[in-house]
């Protein structure tokens, strides 16, 4: 059934180049009647598939090539569903929690993958885990008090996966071409990639809670 009632109070900026691959996905899916949930579902199969690759990356380091593969369709699919969801007429309040927590276990999914490559410490990966878990929720907050979610900061989740993307690729190049020699400053390239992630989650947390604060108050004064 078209839900006509529920209009969408907050969506995540997507660059037009990225939005226009979805295009025609988004026609074959409303032809044939596809709902966005289960493109949602099919973010967490990507998300897992990626997260295998990286956990046997440290085995078999070209699996860090399709880890990263799998981790951009992830992102393309969290994108097709809210735009199949709109086209459809589908979009609903039970949509906007499909939505966001196949985001948070896909998250967690990958990053707990990378905790267990063997190519980086795990206290790196969960630690990078839990502060995009804590990134996310935060960005939530200013809809759960009336005001605007939040995707502002330098770390939001698509930046996480190419942050990850890039880290990903430099442990590859070195493993092929630099004699397998990984670390840096008695850390791995995966290590570095995953304090970037933190530091860049405090970043964002800091930005958007003061964004939400602002708002509070913006919105007290009216």
């Amino acid at each position: 059934m078209i839900n006509t009632e529920y209009k969408p109070t907050s969506r995540r900026p997507i660059a037009d180049n990225f939005r226009k691959t979805a295009q025609t996905a988004v026609r074959i899916c409303v032809s044939l009647n596809i709902h966005p949930d289960t493109i949602s579902y099919l973010s967490i199969v990507a998300a897992t598939a990626a997260a295998v690759c990286f956990w046997q990356s440290g085995a078999h380091p070209w699996l860090l090539i399709p880890g990263v593969a799998f981790c951009y369709l992830r992102l393309w699919f969290n994108m097709l569903d809210g735009m199949v969801a709109l086209a459809s007429g589908k979009a609903s309040w039970r949509g906007e929690v499909l939505n966001d927590l196949p985001d948070r276990i896909s998250d967690i999914l990958i990053f707990v993958g990378v905790a267990h490559s063997g190519l980086c410490n795990p206290f790196a990966g969960y630690w990078a885990a839990l502060m995009a878990m804590l990134t996310a929720y935060v960005g939530m907050f200013g809809q759960a008090v009336g005001v605007q979610r939040e995707f502002s900061g330098i770390m939001s989740k698509p930046w996480r996966m190419v942050t990850l993307h890039i880290g990903a690729w430099i442990t590859l190049a070195l493993i092929w071409w630099n004699h397998g020699q990984i670390r840096f400053a008695g850390f791995t390239v995966l290590d570095w990639t995953c304090f970037v992630v933190i530091a860049g989650c405090l970043q964002t947390i800091a930005v958007r809670l003061q964004r939400i604060m602002a708002a509070l108050e913006r919105k007290a004064k009216t």
